[in-house]
Order: C-alpha cells, then structure tokens, then sequence
C-alpha cells in the first residue's frame, strides 16, 4: 500500500476485479479523474501527498485540543473538512486521510476514534449520531494480488442520509448509500445500501426490520417513554 492511511478487509462481492480497467496508469486520464470515475489509481502525484499532510498537521492539533476548547475545535474542522453544519461536534482522536472530502450536515455527532478514509467524498446529513470507533471508508484494493502490484486502489462516495443512528465499530466500505433515519447495530459491516427507515445489523449488514410506531413508544426493549 502506498499511502500512509490503512483499509479494512475487501468486501468481496463488489470490489472489481481483473477487467480491461487493470492498467491504473494507462495514460487516458489524471490521477484525480480516475479517483472521482471509481477507477484503479495508485495515490502519489498531483499534489494528493501534500493534501494529506496538511491533513495530518490539522489533526495533529485537533486531536491534541484542550478539551475545554470548543472553539479552537470547531475553527479546526471548519478548516479540516470539506464542509461542516452548525453544532456539529466529534470527539478526538479523529483520523481521516485529506478531511477536504467530507461533507458533514447540522447537528452532527460522532464519539471517539471515527475513522474516514476520505479518499474520496463522503456525504453526511443532519443529526446524525456515530458511536464510538466507526470506520467509513470509501476506498478498497481490488481481490486479485496483480491488480493490487503498487499500492493499486479505487474509491467510491459513501452517502449517509439524515437521522442516522450507527452503533459502535461499525465498518461502512465503499460505495455505500444509508437511508433517511435509519439504525445500524453495533458491530456491522455494511456493504451494500440500507434503505430508509430500518434496523440494519451484522456482517454482511442486512435489515432486520422496519423502524415502527412502537418504537416511538418504547425506546429499548420493553422500556417505555414516561
């Protein structure tokens, strides 16, 4: 791998395989260009390596913040992402590899040591909520090793809707869209979309059922609202 920042394990069932893409330097188009088409690249050049030190010195000092400094810390995510809604807060460490590609909407919440491997844009709507140790990453290698020679990866956009509740070590990997309101469980690996509306959870993520009016009533289990 050529860049400083790791991906998790290959989804298998949607990360390409060998094809008539498998040059990732064919001379057709610009390192940025196959990034933003979904095609294989290898990450040096055309300033990316510098992009993702400023990253790194930003978050160098975010993640180093006094704690009692809201301020400081929301002019540094202004400065760090792409962009940033009103009240948004994450709480240190954060990691991600250029910050310039998340988009992150009002309201927006995420506990300790969320990951973003932003290599390419991730879209997030308002008042979403992330528990700790969530992984994004819109970046695979591809499963055959001679497409993998170099460092060779491809990125994809993950989109997450507004109203988004994700539970603790959840993995999202590319390509993923996750619907208005809904709830991923702890622990799960999401590769591939979850509509709106539903409880999502394991590995493979898969709905487990829709988000329904008992559910205004009772908030876990048999606990009910008072």
């Amino acid at each position: 791998m050529t860049s400083p920042h790791a991906h998790p394990e290959p989804d298998t069932e949607s990360v390409p395989g060998p094809g008539p893409d498998a040059d990732a330097h064919d001379g057709s188009a610009s390192i940025r260009e196959r990034m933003r088409t979904g095609r294989l690249y290898t990450d040096h050049g055309e300033g990316l390596d510098e992009e993702r030190q400023r990253c790194q010195e930003l978050l160098y000092d975010y993640n180093r913040s006094r704690p009692g400094d809201a301020e400081g810390r929301r002019a540094l995510l202004a400065e760090l992402l792409g962009s940033v809604g009103e009240n948004a807060w994450i709480e240190p460490p954060l990691r991600c590899a250029y910050g310039s590609n998340i988009h992150i909407g009002a309201d927006f919440y995420a506990n300790f040591n969320l990951v973003v491997v932003d290599d390419i844009d991730v879209h997030i709507g308002d008042r979403v909520m992330m528990a700790p140790n969530v992984t994004i990453t819109p970046t695979g290698h591809p499963v055959h090793p001679e497409l993998r020679f170099g460092g060779r990866q491809f990125s994809l956009p993950v989109r997450i809707g507004n109203d988004v509740w994700i539970g603790s070590n959840v993995v999202v990997l590319p390509g993923v869209t996750i619907g208005d309101g809904s709830v991923v469980g702890a622990g799960s690996v999401v590769t591939k979309d979850v509509p709106e509306n539903v409880v999502a959870v394991g590995n493979p993520c898969r709905v487990l059922r829709p988000i329904t009016d008992r559910d205004r009533e009772f908030y876990f289990r048999d606990r009910k609202v008072d």
